[in-house]
């Protein structure tokens, strides 16, 4: 297929995007106090062949204020430098530059700033960390947003973007509350019917053009969908009304689903393109281009929506994180070559848990300013030295990749008779197939390489490595599943944790025989404990699910499936105990107690799978960390512990650490109190 298509420039009003690629608008865990790592990563994005970058929300107003969260900011002047460096950076590469301007309304906190929360009606805020409720907005306060929006436009203008959207979407828009019946219950003219409801969207959309002229384009970013049925905007009903009204008015629609979790809903529950059933129709009302979201991987399916006149861009956020080269390669036939996005969202988490964001596939996000990282750019060896890589998971992989792009002859030594460790076993359970491409995109690259020897089926003990007399080792035996429950509820083993009906992950992926009714213990809170009983159930096993939190896998509320985790569980008809640990384990009972009230409930079990916490299997490493007389005479210069072996973690972590020590290896020496760069930013000229 002809992949010509995507490459053609796209009139947006004023401005010209050089190609079809259109990087959305989202959220990288830097924000406004750390502008010159998401600078890095957003010019990253324009040199991988983005025609258009977008920066993610960015506070139009001190009552728009987020600081929870690590977003943008452009109503103090301030910030107008940090923002005309960013979009240096990105226009530097020959893309556009974007920003999205928005007021979170009734998702804003206002915790810095004070003042506050403001939205249609008189309602709590959405999703509160804390009890305090939304002022319904007079018409004074209406006023003062829209000069507040107008003056961010005008700022936006001045530091030079390209692009500027009017924001109301994901539920974590003013503008998206005025629009929806679910927060808008006004009797003036900006409540009521809908197109009272979308009067002040229509307003901002006037006023942002009047602010640009024919300088920039303005666009929308809009929900037409809120899968709320009847009750919420949806795209046969008030989503299409809302585009039919605005239809010619904005020079680009960019087009989604509400709220942020169905949007960029993980690949465990939907599949790429999914969104075209909800977006589909706005290219029949509008003339203006049509961008939309769907996380997009395969050039094939982009050229089909362009096509069938689903979107005129392909908007991407995850894709454009997991691989920011990913138009270069498929404009240069380099397919085989993309890093495709998993969709497991551990990028979301950056966000809630306000640190810069990781990418399970891309280790180079995050650190392009700090460390100065390059997704496809890694210095050449810096000697002769040979590497020894032991063990073949995630890390192991990414280390003998990495290690073997450098140049170092390299040889990868497997226990087991297949590659890929944790991310194999966990990629056939239920949901998580998209997993495989961590392993197959390393394996692929791997196989290109001369330098880089694999053996599978090398269980090495310590003398083997030391016999071989490679240079470096690099120790990646991964982790396994503790049977004996202790965890974060439970510091010691629980009592009959040893009985041979007691299992562990690792018997459910090697498919030992399970004994009906099953208890599956989870005090990870992640998302495996569920997907074992997911996979129980579908086995035909009766599965009780005892979870140590208040809900299921709480952990993945940072990767946006929390809701669809526990509605699934639910739906298998798993029954399912929350807020208990494991007491006693019996031949065929548990006994389980309410981490609130030490009272008592016994769950029928004869089996129990323990979903706790995992023990490194370190032992080749500390045995040859304690013997370094033994290292120098066998011409082992340094030995190094990656991924779960040195700390069991996600994924993303485990490939990171392999990324690492490949890039540290003859590298200067790192100091230990200056490791990468910082950010200080100066907010006022004196205290």
């Amino acid at each position: 297929m002809s992949y010509d298509l995507l490459f053609e420039p796209v009139r947006i009003g004023p401005v010209t995007a050089p190609n079809r690629f259109f990087a959305a608008p989202h959220a990288t865990g830097h924000g406004f106090s750390l502008p010159a790592g998401s600078t890095a990563l957003r010019a990253m994005k324009a040199e991988g062949g983005w025609g258009t970058v977008a920066v993610q929300i960015t506070e139009v107003s001190q009552d728009s204020d987020m600081a929870n969260h690590p977003i943008e900011r452009i109503w103090d002047d301030v910030y107008l430098d940090q923002h005309a460096k960013q979009v240096d950076a990105i226009k530097a590469h020959g893309a556009l530059a974007a920003i999205e301007l928005a007021h979170g309304g009734m998702r804003a906190r206002n915790f810095a700033t004070g003042v506050p929360v403001i939205g249609p009606s008189d309602l709590p805020i959405l999703r509160p960390e804390m009890p305090v409720q939304a002022r319904a907005m007079d018409k004074s306060d209406i006023r003062e947003f829209r000069r507040a929006h107008k003056k961010a436009a005008q700022n936006a203008k001045d530091v030079g973007y390209d692009i500027l959207y009017v924001y109301a979407a994901h539920d974590i828009s003013l503008l998206s509350h005025f629009l929806s019946r679910r927060t808008n219950f006004r009797s003036d003219e900006y409540g009521g019917c809908l197109e009272n409801r979308a009067r002040l969207l229509r307003e901002v959309l006037e006023e942002t053009k009047d602010a640009v002229g024919d300088r920039c384009a303005v666009a929308i970013r809009l929900a037409v969908d809120e899968l709320q049925g009847p009750e919420g905007i949806s795209c046969e009903g008030e989503g299409r009304e809302i585009v039919e009204l605005l239809a010619e008015l904005p020079d680009l629609w960019d087009v989604n689903i509400s709220d942020w979790e169905n949007d960029s809903v993980s690949s465990r529950f939907e599949e790429e393109g999914w969104q075209e059933r909800y977006v589909a129709f706005v290219k029949q009302i509008t003339s203006k281009p049509v961008v939309g979201v769907g996380r997009f991987t395969s050039p094939d399916t982009m050229v089909s929506q362009i096509k069938r006149g689903v979107l005129d861009m392909i908007g991407a956020a995850r894709p454009s994180i997991a691989d920011p080269f990913l138009p270069e390669k498929i404009e240069q036939g380099r397919l085989d070559e993309i890093r495709e996005c998993i969709g497991c969202n551990i990028c979301v988490s950056g966000q809630h848990t306000f640190t810069p964001m990781r990418c399970t596939q891309n280790p180079s996000v995050g650190e392009e300013w700090r460390r100065g990282w390059h997704p496809e750019r890694i210095a050449p060896k810096g000697s002769d030295a040979t590497v020894l890589v032991v063990g073949a998971g995630p890390a192991g992989l990414e280390a003998a990749r990495a290690l073997g792009q450098r140049g170092y002859a390299v040889t990868l030594a497997e226990a087991g008779e297949e590659l890929g460790g944790r991310v194999t076993h966990e990629s056939r359970l239920p949901g998580l197939s998209a997993w495989a491409r961590v392993r197959d995109w390393r394996v692929g690259r791997i196989q290109e390489m001369t330098n880089v020897d694999v053996f599978l089926g090398s269980r090495l003990s310590v003398e083997d490595v030391l016999e071989y007399g490679f240079s470096h080792v690099v120790v990646a035996t991964g982790a396994h599943w503790r049977a004996d429950g202790v965890g974060v509820s439970n510091w010691q083993p629980i009592q009959g944790s040893d009985q041979a009906h007691v299992l562990t992950p690792e018997h459910i992926y090697a498919g030992v025989a399970i004994a009906d009714p099953v208890l599956v213990f989870d005090d990870d809170n992640f998302y495996l404990g569920a997907v074992i009983a997911e996979k129980l159930t579908g086995d035909g096993h009766a599965v009780t699910l005892v979870t140590t939190d208040s809900k299921v896998s709480s952990w993945t509320e940072n990767t946006l499936e929390q809701h669809r985790i526990q509605a699934r569980v639910l739906e298998l008809g798993i029954e399912v105990v929350t807020a208990h640990t494991i007491a006693q384990i019996h031949a065929d009972k548990v006994e389980c107690t309410c981490i609130f009230t030490n009272h008592l409930r016994t769950v029928t079990a004869r089996s129990v799978v323990m979903v706790t916490s995992r023990q490194p299997n370190n032992q080749i490493y500390l045995a040859l960390r304690e013997n370094p007389e033994k290292l120098a005479s066998a011409g082992i210069r340094s030995v190094s512990a990656i991924g779960d072996c040195n700390n069991p973690s996600t994924i993303a972590t485990a490939i990171y650490e392999g990324h690492r020590v490949a890039r540290e290896l003859d590298a200067a020496p790192v100091d230990p109190d200056m490791p990468f760069r910082r950010e200080q930013i100066a907010l006022a000229s004196s205290v």
